[in-house]
């Protein structure tokens, strides 16, 4: 009779017995035990404090967070997994890639957002920055491999205080870009001729490795163990069965929630919305045929961003996209969004609430209900994937909170000053770490967070010295130069666990700005 324990997808890193939880754990499934564990971390709990795009303060009912973002992608991915297993014709698909189980799929999704700093996006743009050209860590900062860290390596709430000790499988499962930015797998999946998504260079950065990745190399002997059993199932750069749910679900809750909020806050407005969406559709032939330069011209008025989108797909996603299905797509978006939720101004109402969450609901289950999988996908695709037609309507979905939400002038003003809050905020705790008549009182959870990290590097300069070539090309030497990688990465660990608000009122206070000696904003 089969055992879970084994099972190789039930593995701890450790090398514990997952049939056997310790104590502190309640579920009997080694995969619930898991969930369980997310659930119950600190960085879990922190994450309602976290901005999604906008601060939620002042606007009503409810603007989604990274907590609530995370809560409703791992309800989705629940669902797909869900679907997909009762399928009788996907089962031995499923088992042949790897698995597919509802309980690791909901584990990954709570999980996966673990990592994202203060201020969202933005505060993952500012750190990968500073921690690259400020710290000169090779592999600078990046939310999904923060993530990976937190339940590998900074959560002390696991059983040996070092990470959450989860299984092979949520592991994998947490991997939505299963490599390193520079140097693991070889060859590197940004070298493909079609890379993976994210896997490409930045176009305005040649030489410093993949725009987005799932593991630092502190953590590259995690990311190996957990994607061992794949071996021979997968290729080594392709996302696990339920890494592609995980990703799926995190598309569907991104074009949808995101939406929702920047309607039911006054920013989506219905007249800017409409022009965009009905001129593209009324004049869809006119437009194929500007040239580029022309188009690029003309990009601020209706219909032109969307022309641009049409293109950008052809040139990214050929394999995908169909003329015929963006058009459908394009006029779905309208009927549902402009003339029905955005043709009445969100007031707050019985009414208006209600029709926010019927649009929610009717997506949802229109996105999760489509998708299948896809044995031998293409390279800038995972094995499960959204059905072509609602495939082009969540591009649609997503375009319209980028050009109509994100590229406000008035959202750029907010962010950047942001980012001079957390820039200055690195600069000051740098100073703190550096200053070793202070080093008696730095705060407790820094200093732990300087001696890991120094016992990673010092053991990577031993081992693996060409991991830790930074941005200048040059391989740190002598204890001084690995010591001051391991100060930056302890000063990017700590200000990535903190809310939005600790990390405004951790600045104040560093910069003598408030007369507060003790605030409940943040503990030291």
């Amino acid at each position: 009779m089969h055992r879970e324990h084994d099972d190789p997808r039930t593995l701890r890193r450790s090398g514990g017995d997952s049939a056997t939880p310790v104590p502190a754990d309640l579920a009997a499934s080694p995969f619930r035990v898991d969930r369980d564990r997310v659930a119950s971390s600190p960085f879990f709990a922190r994450l309602g404090g976290v901005t999604q795009v906008v601060s939620s303060a002042g606007s009503g009912l409810l603007v989604h967070n990274r907590l609530t973002h995370s809560l409703k992608v791992a309800q989705a991915a629940r669902a797909i997994a869900e679907r997909l297993g009762s399928r009788p014709e996907l089962v031995g698909v499923l088992d042949k890639l790897g698995g597919c189980d509802p309980d690791v799929v909901e584990a990954a999704s709570l999980a996966h957002d673990l990592g994202h700093p203060p201020f969202g996006h933005l505060g993952e743009q500012v750190l990968d920055r500073l921690a690259r050209h400020r710290f000169g860590l090779s592999d600078g900062f990046e939310g999904n491999a923060q993530s990976f860290r937190i339940v590998t390596t900074t959560d002390v709430r696991g059983p040996a205080a070092l990470g959450l000790d989860l299984t092979v499988a949520v592991r994998a499962a947490m991997l939505k870009y299963p490599w390193t930015r520079l140097s693991y797998p070889q060859p590197h999946p940004r070298e493909l001729a079609a890379p993976p998504r994210g896997a490409a260079e930045p176009p305005d950065a040649p030489g410093t490795g993949s725009a987005k990745f799932s593991a630092y190399v502190t953590e590259l002997d995690d990311l190996t163990q957990a994607r061992e059993f794949y071996a021979g199932r997968l290729e080594p750069w392709q996302q696990t069965v339920e890494a592609s749910v995980m990703d799926t679900a995190d598309d569907i809750a991104y074009a949808i929630h995101d939406l929702e909020d920047f309607h039911r806050v006054g920013v989506l407005q219905h007249a800017t919305v409409s022009a965009e969406l009905n001129t593209w559709l009324d004049h869809a032939i006119e437009l194929a045929s500007l040239s580029a330069v022309d188009l690029a011209a003309q990009a601020r008025r209706p219909g032109r961003s969307l022309e641009a989108l049409r293109r950008r797909l052809h040139a990214k996603d050929s394999w995908a996209v169909d003329d015929d299905a963006f058009a459908q797509a394009v006029a779905k978006v309208r009927a549902e969004l402009v003339d029905g939720l955005l043709s009445v101004p969100f007031d707050g109402s019985v009414e208006a609430e209600q029709a926010v969450a019927a649009f929610s609901a009717r997506w949802t289950r229109r996105l999760v209900d489509s998708v299948g999988v896809v044995e031998e996908p293409t390279t800038r695709s995972g094995h499960v994937v959204l059905a072509v037609r609602q495939w082009h309507e969540v591009q649609v979905l997503k375009f319209v909170h980028r050009r109509f939400v994100l590229l406000r002038p008035d959202l750029a003003l907010h962010q950047r000053g942001q980012a001079r809050l957390l820039t200055a905020l690195v600069e000051a705790l740098e100073q703190w770490v550096t200053d070793r008549h202070e080093a008696d009182r730095l705060p407790r959870r820094l200093h732990d967070l300087v001696e890991l990290a120094g016992a990673e590097y010092a053991s990577l300069a031993r081992t693996d010295p060409a991991a830790l070539v930074g941005a200048t090309g040059e391989t740190p030497s002598g204890p001084d130069a690995v010591q001051g990688l391991a100060r930056g990465r302890a000063v990017v660990d700590f200000i990535a666990s903190l809310t939005d608000n600790q990390a405004a009122a951790l600045l104040d206070a560093l910069s003598g700005r408030t007369g507060q000696l003790w605030t409940d904003a943040f503990v030291l």
